[in-house]
């Protein structure tokens, strides 16, 4: 890849390992900060949910504000935002102020993701952008990883509130690189399909149902992805009787192999020229004989080792839902696209913890992990109907027809 791409690649993966960090050491908190305010499975889910709620809402505005004033302005913005409200979790005095500071810190957090793919759309070309796009988001099970190891160690010796404070500090840190060595863009020529947006380009990419049906995807990968992220450490301890932070160390294996998958995915989605069937059926399979194994594994040791593929298989997944509009699409659109398929995978972040945590009141955690089967089945489902290459998605969004597309490609 070309130097810009790779130095963009390296600072937005440090931001998304910040993101992640931020954002994930709450599942490792969550059974203390449950003590500390007295919550029961329902109340902890809201904590997780009420994050993705003003998440979810700010994807699109939030490609929309990249793509008009540039991807890297609002990718700061929002790092600094996100962690001013971080710090400030570790101030909350009630249930009622730990939900409206999990209110605002989703809000932050919801600028950041269009913004970075629309940062690194202009930094890269057309056919390495999964890969670039893999690499960085490789980062989410890096900052997953570390928010696990470091939430752990912070709440095997001190209060939950200090990790929120460490974390806070680390990520003004990553914005102070991202502000200062950020290169820039390459030029518009090798950055597009080769022709301008047109008037009312934006206006099509939010009405395209091509996009949607990706977002739809996406909303069914992320079921599976935030249930088992934000469950599993309460799970272990409840179920199976584990220390706080030996509990929150099972995560290491799932999100190890997890970044694997993400970057294989992201590869294979380039080799394949989009093509999202060829990986996401296949995994989503997987996904879903693991899921139902999962609760029903009889011990520790043989619920890591499912939990760990589950992870794995799951990530390759991940970048096929973004594949197809990000290799297809000029990079003044990259923001919108990515914000609409954002904002599906987000409401799974409203809906599954939630739902999950309900679902365990009254049924269990085995009836819990089984429900979560409906994300392979809408995922399978919606991506033998998404268009697979680029030629077949322009011609559905309208940009041009397949004999245009394979004129200007040669």
């Amino acid at each position: 890849m070309h130097r810009t791409t790779r130095v963009t690649v390296a600072l937005l993966f440090a931001a998304w390992t910040v993101d992640y960090i931020d954002r994930l050491i709450i599942n490792v908190a969550l059974p203390s900060i449950g003590e500390t305010f007295g919550l029961d499975h329902g109340e902890r889910g809201l904590v997780v949910s009420a994050f993705f709620l003003t998440y979810a809402l700010m994807q699109i505005p939030g490609g929309l504000l990249a793509d008009r004033y540039g991807g890297v302005r609002m990718a700061s913005l929002a790092l600094l935002l996100w962690s001013v409200f971080t710090g400030l979790t570790a101030f909350a005095w009630s249930f009622t102020a730990l939900l409206a500071v999990r209110l605002c810190f989703g809000a932050a957090q919801g600028l950041f993701p269009g913004a970075s793919v629309s940062a690194l759309s202009a930094r890269s070309i057309p056919d390495q952008r999964l890969t670039a796009n893999g690499w960085m988001q490789s980062s989410n099970a890096v900052g997953a990883l570390l928010a696990a190891v470091v939430g752990s160690a912070l709440l095997s010796f001190w209060d939950w509130r200090i990790a929120f404070l460490a974390v806070a500090g680390l990520g003004l840190l990553v914005f102070v690189a991202v502000v200062r060595w950020m290169p820039e863009p390459l030029s518009p020529d090798v950055t597009g399909p080769g022709r301008s947006p047109g008037p009312g380009g934006t206006l099509r990419v939010l009405r395209s149902p091509a996009i949607w049906g990706f977002a739809v995807m996406f909303f069914a990968y992320d079921i599976v992805s935030w249930g088992i992220s934000t469950w599993t450490t309460s799970f272990l301890v409840e179920r199976h009787g584990l220390p706080i932070g030996a509990a929150g160390m099972v995560v290491v294996g799932p999100t190890l192999l997890g970044a694997i998958g993400i970057v294989v995915g992201g590869r294979l989605s380039d080799r394949f020229g989009g093509r999202p069937r060829r990986v996401v059926v296949p995994s989503m399979i997987a996904v879903g004989v693991l899921l139902f194994l999962l609760p029903r594994m009889p011990s520790v040791p043989l619920f890591v080792v499912c939990v760990t593929l589950l992870g794995g298989v799951a990530g390759l997944a991940y970048l096929p839902c973004f594949s197809v509009p990000l290799r297809s699409l000029p990079a003044a659109l990259s923001g919108a696209a990515a914000g609409v398929i954002l904002f599906g995978g987000q409401l799974a972040g409203v809906l599954s913890p939630s739902v999950f945590g309900y679902v365990v009141e009254h049924a269990g955690y085995t009836t819990a992990f089984t429900a979560l089967l409906v994300g392979p089945v809408v995922a399978i489902a919606v991506v033998l109907r998404v268009p697979q290459t680029t030629e077949r998605f322009l011609s559905r969004f309208g940009e041009e027809s397949p004999h245009e597309v394979a004129a200007q490609r040669g």
